[in-house]
């Protein structure tokens, strides 16, 4: 295992975060509780982040509604457009919210997630299961979303 993929188990205490949505779709633990959740952390300039939304755009149009997919886009909230733009061009479906400042320095409720592509698999009552940074394939979040 790299140092880079460093699962942690369920602490038994749910993550609480709040994500400011592109729409209507709320992005909260409140709101995805119930189903197991893939958060990925992404920046609009890096190929690594294209790579990632290419596998979780595959993913969820093959799980539909039973998996809660989500981008949170690690750009200041004056970026906005641009990640509107390239949740268009990537066809995007599931919700993209861009990141609050402490995310964004590493410091938010999934910790180090600043360092791009950044993966994050919550089981379905909110418990963090697996984090990677870096690119993590289908089969590695398959694997994750099991546990």
């Amino acid at each position: 295992m790299s140092h880079l993929d460093t699962p942690e188990p369920a602490t038994g205490a749910a993550v609480s975060y709040v994500y400011d949505s592109l729409d209507a779709r709320p992005v909260s633990s409140t709101q995805m509780r119930g189903k197991v959740t893939v958060l990925a952390f992404v920046a609009t300039y890096d190929l690594g982040s294209q790579a990632q939304v290419n596998y979780l755009v595959a993913m969820a149009k093959h799980d539909g509604a039973t998996v809660n997919y989500v981008l949170v886009a690690l750009e200041k909230r004056s970026e906005r457009e641009l990640v509107e733009v390239y949740k268009t061009n990537l066809n995007v479906t599931f919700p993209v919210a861009l990141a609050d400042a402490e995310t964004i320095g590493g410091s938010g409720p999934f910790g180090d997630v600043h360092r791009i592509p950044a993966l994050v698999v919550l089981d379905r009552q909110g418990q963090m299961v697996w984090k990677k940074i870096g690119l993590a394939k289908p089969e590695e979040i398959r694997a994750a979303m099991r546990r």
